[in-house]
């Protein structure tokens, strides 16, 4: 009779067999062509060299594509602190609130005038309708209409945003004095002007207005 142990060593050996071949089928062979194993002293996130080679730092492109025209770099550089920032917006505004503030001032109207403005600008403004109230002058203001809008400066200074506008407008202005003569203008000529307003905001702030911070130019 066959001896029983040496039974169970041939049957041990034959279930390894096959655990062994099936480990093999599934696992395979090393060909010579698998990566290697990773290095342990490279962080498991580093990136691969390959990746490396098609990447390019974000502040490089950024330099890279900034534009070389002084206005329009500045516009760049407003851009990307605020990705909200539209150029084109920005002037239909800027048309929007010159409007409100040129028909305000004329009218002597520092409700309308103070959120628009800073502080100084409305400090200046309000020293001259005081003069017109004390004077007993009134001003009689018709808006006409933009001959033209261009940004001529634009900067990024640390969280502010600062761009200058020069504005070709045409409106109707009178000065009548406190017997209602006219005193300066006149009630039918339409003025052209050009005014030169310079607009900043805090670009990390919520709120989305812009200030007038300087003016120069032909205001009523």
């Amino acid at each position: 009779m066959p001896d029983p142990q040496l039974l169970e060593i041939l049957v041990l050996a034959l279930i390894a067999g096959v655990i062994l071949f099936r480990l093999y089928s599934v696992l395979g062979r090393r060909t010579g062509h698998e990566a290697p194993p990773p290095d342990p002293r490279v962080p498991v996130n580093a990136p691969r060299e390959a990746a490396q080679n098609n990447v390019i730092p974000l502040r490089s492109e950024q330099i890279a594509d900034r534009p070389a025209d002084p206005v329009a770099r500045g516009l760049f550089d407003i851009k990307l602190a605020d990705r909200e920032f539209d150029a084109d917006h920005f002037l239909a505004g800027t048309r929007g609130a010159y409007e409100i503030i040129v028909t305000a001032f004329a009218r002597g109207d520092r409700a309308a005038l103070k959120p628009l403005l800073s502080s100084e600008v409305f400090a200046a403004f309000d020293q001259v309708i005081a003069g017109r109230e004390k004077a007993k002058h009134t001003v009689e203001f018709t808006f006409v209409g933009f001959k033209d809008v261009k940004i001529v400066h634009a900067a990024l200074k640390n969280r502010a945003a600062e761009i200058t506008v020069a504005i070709g407008a045409q409106f109707i202005s009178a000065t009548h004095g406190a017997g209602g003569d006219v005193v300066d203008g006149d009630t039918k000529s339409v003025r052209d002007v050009t005014d030169v307003w310079t607009f900043t905001r805090d670009v990390h702030s919520r709120d989305p207005n812009w200030l007038l911070v300087a003016t120069s130019g032909g205001m009523p």
